[in-house]
């Protein structure tokens, strides 16, 4: 194979020939990477790329303009037949430019579809979250969102979410409609591709639990409530998000599988080999303490209309179906003492990350090693902090890899700071100004 002869700055090693038209993109890899691919070989034939480590840089050149391989990708070299070595790009959202690993293994996401609220984060982050919907009603139809309607359709959204966080950050976009047609299913996502590429774009499909194509027009008219509980679906149903996932794994896409609530989703989630699995924290532990307040309350005072309330709250959040607006009340309270039985909630599960915890665990020893856990849904002065804490428990130090926090922008940028940030911007600032008002004087 003729080509260029690469020898390394220290003059140690002569480099195997490059073979030709891939000169261009083997100048990209890093001086040292290329030693020692082609040292470990004993005596390779030459050097080359795959046509996807091309294409990635092609696709990307504007991000990769001064050189290099562009973030978001591992480099990776093998041999081919031929005695060659040849180097790959792989999509990996825990790398930097050139392959340099980001500076910790856990990661960070946000969950937006406002391109100036995500342009701050672009370079902290390593994935973003957002849907049709979100787009429509938080930014497009906000006139204070989208500041002099400067944005009119999704795909310029999410063409401009792209652009603000370049190729190292990965993208999920939600469905339309996860019950349409596979070959719609299929449209829609094309649709996207074509926005932010096949390297960047994550599906995110969701459970579907007793929901599906016939009766999910119950939930849009009306008092848009189901005629059934969650826990009456069919076998199909329930299902229905699985072998979509799964489906769509075996086309080739990366899935992001949500609606996740309870620790129990997450072993089967897993059948369906996701990229993203998650773990949904706020709601669940609000209704476990409301849940745990009207039990106890009853049971100190055996008064009926705790258990009333306690219907009725379960009715709104769909613990219950719109059949059973006249349950008998102590077969409501059963109901509420097994919930609160599943979710530990006077162990492991009273600060509300028993689903974390348990989803870490089915993932250390699941045969899915690119797969992450999303920890998603939280707000307030003590969720932040009580996930941090969490990941420093010795039983989770090695996990940190498969970890990706996801918030709203502005709540994870909040944790930035501290009340002592103030105090002490103060006295230097104050300081800096006095200095400067010395300096004139004199």
């Amino acid at each position: 194979m003729p080509g260029d002869v690469a020898e390394p700055s220290g003059g140690s090693m002569v480099l195997p020939p490059v073979e030709r038209g891939d000169e261009a993109y083997v100048s990209r890899i890093p001086e040292g990477m290329l030693v020692r691919a082609t040292s470990a070989t004993g005596g390779a034939s030459g050097v080359g790329v795959t046509p996807r480590f091309k294409q990635v840089i092609d696709e990307f050149s504007e991000a990769v303009s001064a050189g290099g391989t562009p973030a978001g990708f591992r480099i990776e070299s093998a041999v081919d037949g031929d005695g060659a070595v040849r180097f790959d790009l792989v999509r990996d959202i825990s790398r930097d430019r050139n392959g340099q690993r980001r500076p910790t293994p856990l990661l960070f996401s946000v969950d937006s579809a406002n391109p100036y609220e995500v342009a701050p984060c672009a370079g902290l982050v390593a994935n973003l979250t957002c849907n049709p919907g979100i787009v429509y009603d938080l930014f497009l139809n906000n006139p204070e969102a989208n500041v002099g309607n400067r944005f009119s359709t999704l795909e310029e959204v999410i063409a401009e979410l792209g652009r603000v966080l370049g190729p190292g950050c990965d993208m999920s976009v939600e469905l339309n409609n996860p019950f349409a047609d596979f070959g719609q299913i299929l449209e829609d996502i094309h649709r996207y591709e074509e926005i932010v590429s096949s390297h960047r774009l994550v599906v995110k499909v969701p459970h579907t639990g007793p929901v599906n194509a016939d009766n999910v027009s119950q939930l849009l008219t009306g008092d848009k409530r189901l005629d059934r509980r969650y826990d009456q679906g069919s076998t199909q149903d329930y299902l229905h998000g699985h072998n979509l996932a799964l489906r769509l794994h075996e086309h080739g896409y990366r899935v992001n599988f949500t609606l996740m609530f309870e620790p129990h989703q997450v072993p089967l989630a897993l059948q369906a080999r996701p990229y993203f699995i998650n773990a949904f924290l706020r709601h669940r532990r609000a209704a476990t303490r409301t849940l745990q307040g009207l039990v106890a309350a009853y049971e100190t005072t055996h008064e009926r209309g705790f258990l009333t309330q306690l219907r009725e709250y379960m009715l709104k959040q769909d613990f219950l179906s719109a059949h059973d607006t006249e349950a008998d009340l102590l077969s409501v309270l059963e109901k509420a003492r097994t919930y609160l039985y599943n979710r530990r909630a006077d162990g492991e599960g009273a600060d509300g990350l028993d689903s974390a915890r348990q989803a870490l665990r089915w993932l250390r020893t699941a045969h899915l090693p690119d797969t992450r856990l999303i920890i998603c849904s939280m707000e307030g002065p003590t969720w932040y902090p009580d996930v941090t804490a969490m990941l420093t428990e010795p039983e989770f130090a090695d996990m940190h890899d498969r970890v990706v926090i996801t918030t709203e922008p502005n709540y994870l940028a909040r944790w930035s700071s501290a009340p002592q940030v103030v105090s002490y911007q103060r006295r230097f600032m104050n300081a800096a100004q006095a200095a400067n008002e010395a300096a004139e004087a004199t």
